[in-house]
Order: structure tokens, then sequence, then C-alpha cells
């Protein structure tokens, strides 16, 4: 049986004990060494916009073959798929009426030349007679006007002379230009025609070549926006190329232009590159990814990965620490990565020392922390110490 005072020494002892274990729990947090943090120190630099665009590889120069006579096609002068030079034969038309109309257009001009000659001689004569009155001024005149006629026709029969030549000369079908030339689409023994559809073969020019990439609209508007406004500068035209199967192109390329006009069927504006192709590797068609600095951030922050932590709504923030030694949390923006950091471009401030290591629990608003840089060796205590480590270590920007 426990008497009143037994009973009031007990409920003591239960009112005391908590407080007790409370006061010895803040004494043992308050006697615990303030955790070690690896930080990097960061300043501004100048950090390149990189971005990937898909594209396709178009010919330098692309030329159809097509005949500009009519006739039967008699050789094919040229290796399929073979390179060939500018003004080399491809493709001997039957000529045999092409020369024909030379040898009769060389007889009308023989003939016109001495009809002219005769009408020359003919009003030379009828000057001086004319002079003294010995004949009609009529006739003169009339003489004189022949004259020009035949010169005329020695003028029309010339030029026909030089048309049915060119016409000749065009039974030799020759390469307009240089570069790789396709399967022929006509064989020995067709009749081709100077206004059929279908090309004899295509030839392209494929060193250089061109890339063509598509970019949103939106996003070139976006930064042409940001160029005036002077937040970020012009980046560089050096493009770099990479091939369907994941590999890299080793030539680097340029961007040559962007189109003045969007594509209303994708909303996206055309930019074309150009690369040099000596071993013919880029075939026209080919999907590829370009790769270039389209502008350059002046005064962006490199920030580690791991420094950089979200809240439940998307914001980004870092902890800093302050000149105190005590943990900071600092709202950031930071909305693309570059190699192994985000890009910090609001939020920090040049010489900011932020936390990239031992970030946890302990790490708490304005608790004491005992910084060491992220480049510092790490420590390693003996086994049941509780010494301070650190896992691995960060390069300062």
């Amino acid at each position: 049986m426990i008497t009143p005072r037994r009973a009031f020494v007990h409920v003591g002892l239960c009112m005391v004990l908590p407080v007790l274990a409370a006061c010895s729990g803040d004494a043992a947090e308050s006697d615990r060494p303030a955790p070690e943090v690896g930080f990097v120190v960061v300043q501004p630099a100048e950090v390149p916009i990189t971005v990937s665009l898909g594209g396709r590889t178009v010919a330098f120069e692309t030329s159809e073959v097509r005949p500009q006579i009519n006739g039967l096609i008699r050789r094919r002068l040229f290796t399929e798929g073979s390179v060939v030079r500018a003004g080399q034969p491809l493709y001997q038309i039957d000529a045999s009426l092409y020369t024909a109309a030379v040898n009769q257009a060389e007889a009308n001009v023989a003939s016109a030349r001495a009809s002219a000659e005769a009408a020359v001689a003919r009003a030379d004569r009828f000057r001086p007679l004319a002079e003294l009155q010995a004949i009609a001024e009529q006739d003169y005149t009339d003489a004189a006007a022949q004259a020009r006629v035949a010169r005329a026709a020695v003028a029309q029969t010339s030029a026909a002379l030089e048309t049915a030549r060119i016409n000749l000369r065009y039974t030799t079908l020759s390469a307009p230009i240089g570069g790789r030339i396709g399967r022929s689409l006509s064989t020995v023994g067709a009749l081709v025609s100077a206004n059929q559809a279908s090309p004899l073969a295509v030839i392209q020019r494929l060193d250089p070549i061109y890339v063509d990439m598509q970019q949103s609209s939106a996003d070139l508007t976006a930064l042409r926006g940001a160029l005036r406004r002077g937040e970020v500068t012009q980046g560089s035209t050096s493009v770099r190329l990479e091939l369907e199967d994941g590999s890299e192109y080793g030539l680097p390329g340029r961007v040559q232009f962007s189109d003045v006009a969007v594509d209303e069927s994708t909303g996206t504006v055309t930019l074309r590159a150009s690369f040099p192709n000596p071993d013919g590797l880029l075939l026209p068609g080919m999907f590829v990814k370009a790769v270039f600095e389209q502008a350059v951030e002046p005064r962006a922050f490199l920030v580690p990965q791991p420094a950089l932590q979200r809240d439940f709504d998307g914001s980004a923030f870092v902890w800093v620490v302050s000149a105190d030694n005590k943990a900071q949390r600092r709202k950031v923006t930071a909305t693309r990565t570059s190699g192994t950091n985000w890009v910090v471009t609001a939020g920090l401030q040049p010489g900011d020392k932020v936390i990239t290591q031992g970030l946890g629990t302990n790490v708490r608003p304005n608790a004491a922390v005992r910084p060491v840089p992220a480049s510092a060796a790490q420590r390693i205590a003996p086994p049941g110490q509780g010494g301070a480590q650190r896992p691995g270590s960060g390069q300062a920007q």
C-alpha cells in the first residue's frame, strides 16, 4: 500500500526525470562538433550555350543531266557511282541527222555569201554611173538595197549554221559540274527528247557538304531577344557533328546562314552548316545531330551538380557558407547543365562558398559548419571513433 508521502515522492521523480533527460540531450547536442562540409568557391565565367539540333545532309551542288536534243543514245561513257569532272562526256546521242544539218547550213552560208558578193559588186558599178546620170538614180538605189539584203541573208544563214553546230555539240552530253554521279536512268538505245520529265543521271558534289538543321522559331526569337538585351553574346560558328550510330564526325563545320522564313507546318527555322567531306563519308539524306555554341553567357556560375537541390515546387537552391561559418540556404536560377555542373545565372555572388559535400540532415539553416575546400585530401578516422569522413573530392570552379 502506497502512502500519500510515497505517492508524492513518486510523482516528483516522474516530473524531474524527463527534465533531466532533456537537459542531458541539449548538453550532448551542444557538445557535438559542427559537421564538416566541403565547399567550392564560385566565380563568374563565360559559359557557352550549347544547342543540339537534328538535321539532314544535303549535297553542296546537284545537277540533273538532261538531253537538249532528240535522238537515240548510242553510248554511255561513264561508270555508275564514279566521280566525274566538269565537262567530262557522259552520253553519246546519234549525231547523223545533226551532222547533215550542219552540212546543209554550211552550204546555205556559202550560197548567201556568193549572192551577197554579186549584189555588192553590182551596186558598186552603179554608183559612178548614177553620179554621171548615165543611169537612173532609182536603179542604183535598188542595187544598193539588194546588196544589203544579201548581206543580211549571210548573217541569217550564219546564225542557222551556228545553231546546227550547237545541236551537233549537244549530241555529246557532258557533266555540267564535278562530283559523284549516280546510276544511269536511261540505257543505250533509249530514245530521249529535250522535253522529257526524267533526267538521264544525277551528279552531286559532296565535298563540301551541307547540313540543314531545324530550330524552334520560339527558341530562336528568345535568343535574339537575349542578344539584343545584352544578356548573352554571340557564340561560335563552329559545329560538331554526331552521326547516326552515335559516333562523332572528325571534321568540324561552320554555320553558314539562317533561313528568313518559318516553316508553317513545323514552326521551325532552317539553319545551314557546311562541312568538309574529303573521304565521302557523309552522303546526302543522312540523319545527323549538329552540336554548336549558339551564344555565350558572360557572367554565369558553374556549380557541381551534387550541390544543387530542388524544393517541392521545383525551384532550385544551394547551401553556402557565411562569413561566420554558418550554413545559409540560397535560392538560385539554374535551367541547364554544362558537363557535370549546373549553370547558375542568378542567386550567387562572386566568391561565394557553395557546399558540395556533407549535405544531409546535419546541414540546417544558420547551423554552424566546419568548411574545408572540396579539393582537400580525404581524412579517414579509425573505426569506432566517429571521425569525420568525406566521400570523394570535387574541383573548385
